[in-house]
């Protein structure tokens, strides 16, 4: 076979590459078409997972009760016995029906809030489409929700933007096209109109209607109409009593999109617009005789709740179980508010208290103000302000509690209370009685609330470590001074942040009383949210301080009211400990007031059990008004009075004697400090402590009730006891050694420096 040449072999091998050519020409055709395939895929895979997530989010959404749309979106409170104490909805609602509502209100709402909310079905993709546009080209945020699902949010969810979870999200419309399938559309409008909260603690656009303008919906103007229309977004901030401005530029917005929508004219519109948006309100009526009772605690609630869950009361529908022990509370507002328990000079006196469970934080009584009128609510609350002075109660706190747990300093340390001035100065440090007891120990400078010593410890301890101590106690001050020494002080405007009140106060005493550890004062202990969930809260204690430090300054506290300052604070068997407080005025103040006697600005008593723990101030709500020796004792009368009836009902044990306290003679030191006198063999370990009022005089067995079973043999004191001096006396000092109880509740302000001068208290 002759062979082939090679020109014959060319178009073959042509012909094969035309054939590659083309198939890979297919190949490249065919790859878009797959891209898209998987594209196309994957997004169906993405829709049906969507779908699948979307049905199980709904699985457990609430099921439309008729309860749910019609209870206001307001919050209930319960006590620590579970029962509801307030309904901040139940007092100022009234339900409208269909045929009230006027046609004016239902345009004015449709509006501003849904303007297809007739032709959609619950869902309006129209406007979640637009709102993220907006969204998107804007600063603002513009919601995407219809009226039925702003209807379900109010009924079923919280109302705040961090709780818009998709889960949330989901269920909210799935609701929303249960709803519009069981409901008409005026039925929906209806259920919103009775519902929304419109400022003031008025539900309803019904209750709005007579509360602001003192007529019923058909009667009001157009204007007034869209007044009501515009708040539910933001009732506070468009309340027309407070905020005129802010609620005539949204009244106006409302109106503007009534024009829009064709449901008024514009000679309508020019008219209402140019309205006073005051014009017709009405004083506001506030019925509180109920609530007065625990309104200061309720206000301390809400912020607490707010604070803690950034929930609002008021939209969110929340049932907040708070820590109110209600007898207590009924008990201290009957103290506070009659003569059957106290006699008080006049009904100006102001009286503020707080009562603390010491072993949780847990604040179950307190009251703010003394015969608060009955149109008040959520007023000024003077058991959390900071602004008044609560004078030689600060002691234990800033001097005494430092100096043992820095200093390791005994109640046995000796200290001379002579003629001082505050270091750098020329200032002296006064006595309350304008005089000095020589050298005395801690104990009895302590108990007899004396300044000289007090301002010495704090100066030996140093600023930066009191402020330390005092910290951990939840106390601080923006900038700290010697004479916070025997002074809360702060010359800062009054708030909560600097000072001391009495919540302050109660918190701090109560870690003295429990061993040293600090707990943060709480009011709320559970919430139970619309959807069922709940969230609880509990405070969690902090050491604060060594155990010596709260044992030894407990102990001296015993003697304040036993043989000191607060003898009036005596209870007959009662285990306690406390401390007397009083301020002073400057010389430019004491020449404005007219006086006879001793006056202070300010009296208060802090003390505490192994339970409870109770501050308490007094004074008037214009300084210059002072206190006198005719009223110097309602402090400490209060705290007597609401304690005793606390304690009824708990056990009334000592406090148990740590392992780091040696006792000596009557004396406590920590065990180890260099200041220990050598003798060892006198060592006596005493666990129990026998009240001044009720001694025994034959055996133990007449305060057997107050004695731990498992307690050493009492041990008896080597000073005498004696009946405290009246207000104003001295008692010559014996030599050192001795530690006479002198004592007395007087406030003497003369000569007491001028207007720079550091204040003298007791």
């Amino acid at each position: 076979m002759a062979k082939k040449s090679r020109s014959e072999k060319r178009p073959k091998k042509s012909v094969k590459t035309k054939k590659g050519t083309a198939k890979r020409s297919k190949q490249k055709a065919s790859l878009p078409i797959k891209i898209l395939t998987v594209i196309v895929g994957f997004l169906f895979l993405v829709m049906l997972a969507g779908v699948g997530l979307f049905f199980f989010y709904v699985s457990d959404a609430p099921e439309l009760t008729e309860k749910a749309l019609e209870a206001p979106a307001s919050s209930k409170f319960f006590d620590t016995s579970g029962t509801e104490f307030e309904d901040l909805g139940a007092e100022k609602r009234e339900i409208a029906n269909a045929d009230e509502i006027p046609q004016e209100l239902d345009d004015a709402i449709v509006s501003i809030e849904d303007r297809r909310f007739f032709d959609h079905n619950g869902i309006d993709p129209i406007r979640i489409v637009g709102s993220v546009i907006h969204n998107l080209r804007s600063d603002t945020i513009q919601g995407g929700s219809t009226l039925t699902q702003q209807l379900i949010k109010l009924s079923y969810f919280s109302t705040e933007s961090s709780d818009q979870t998709l889960e949330r999200k989901a269920q909210e419309a799935w609701l929303a096209l249960k709803l519009e399938r069981e409901k008409s559309k005026q039925d929906i409008l209806t259920y919103y109109i009775n519902k929304v909260y419109m400022a003031n603690g008025v539900y309803g656009m019904k209750t709005a209607a007579e509360t602001y303008y003192g007529r019923p919906m058909n009667e009001l103007t157009i204007a007034e109409v869209a007044l009501l229309a515009g708040l539910p977004q933001a009732p506070s901030a468009y309340d027309p009593y407070l905020h005129a401005d802010a609620a005539k530029e949204r009244r106006d917005t409302v109106l503007y999109t009534m024009l829009e929508n064709n449901k008024i004219t514009q000679a309508e519109y020019d008219e209402a617009v140019a309205s006073d948006v005051q014009a017709g309100l009405q004083p506001l009526e506030t019925n509180n005789e109920d609530r007065r009772i625990s309104d200061n605690y309720m206000k301390e609630v809400i912020a607490e709740v707010e604070r803690k869950t950034g929930k609002n009361v008021y939209t969110d529908g929340l049932e907040i179980y708070t820590n109110l022990d209600m007898d207590a509370q009924k008990q201290l507002y009957d103290i506070v508010n009659s003569d059957q328990y106290i006699q008080y000079p006049d009904d100006e006196l102001q009286v503020a208290a707080t009562l603390v469970d010491v072993n949780t934080g847990k604040v179950t009584a307190q009251i703010g103000g003394r015969n608060i009128a009955a149109d008040v609510s959520l007023g000024n609350n003077l058991a959390v302000s900071t602004n008044r002075d609560f004078g030689s109660t600060v002691k234990p706190l800033t001097d005494y509690g430092p100096a043992i747990e820095y200093l390791q300093k005994s109640t046995g340390t000796y200290i001379q209370d002579a003629p001082y001035n505050y270091p750098g100065t020329k200032t002296p440090v006064m006595n309350w009685d304008n005089s000095y007891y020589g050298n005395i120990t801690l104990r009895q400078a302590l108990y007899d609330s004396r300044n000289v010593p007090a301002v010495k410890l704090f100066d030996e301890v140093g600023a930066n470590r009191v402020s330390e101590f005092l910290g951990k106690l939840g106390i601080k001050y923006e900038n700290i001074q010697l004479s916070n020494a025997i002074s809360s002080n702060t010359q800062t405007l009054d708030n909560t942040e600097y000072g001391v009140s009495t919540e302050k106060m109660a918190a701090a005493y109560a870690a003295f009383a429990n061993g040293g550890t600090y707990f943060e004062p709480q009011y709320v202990s559970r919430i139970v949210y619309p959807d069922g969930t709940e969230q609880t809260f509990q405070s969690e204690g902090e050491k604060a301080m060594e155990t010596y430090t709260a044992y030894m300054i407990t102990d001296i506290l015993k003697d304040v009211i036993t043989r000191g300052t607060g003898t009036n604070a005596r209870i007959p068997s009662l285990i306690q400990a406390g401390k007397t407080g009083t301020s002073n005025y400057t010389d430019d103040e004491l020449a404005q007031i007219t006086r006879y006697g001793s006056v202070s600005p300010d009296v208060t008593f802090t003390g505490y059990t192994t339970n409870y723990a109770l501050s308490v101030w007094t004074g008037y709500n214009e300084k210059l008004k002072p206190i006198t020796t005719q009223s110097d004792m309602i402090a400490s009368s209060v705290y007597r009075e609401l304690m005793q009836y606390v304690s009824a009902g708990v056990p009334n044990v000592d406090w148990d004697f740590p392992d780091d306290v040696v006792r000596i003679g009557n004396e406590l030191y920590v065990k180890g400090a260099t200041d220990i006198p050598y003798q060892a063999p006198s060592y006596s370990y005493n666990n129990n402590y026998t009240p001044y009022s009720t001694v025994p005089s034959t055996s133990e067995s007449s305060v057997e009730e107050t004695i731990p079973s498992s307690s050493a043999d009492v041990t008896t004191p080597s000073e005498p006891v004696t009946e405290p001096q009246q207000p104003g006396t001295v008692t010559p000092q014996p030599d050192p050694g001795t530690t006479p109880g002198t004592g007395g509740d007087g406030n003497n302000n003369q000569d007491q420096g001028g207007n720079n001068s550091p204040p003298t208290t007791q």
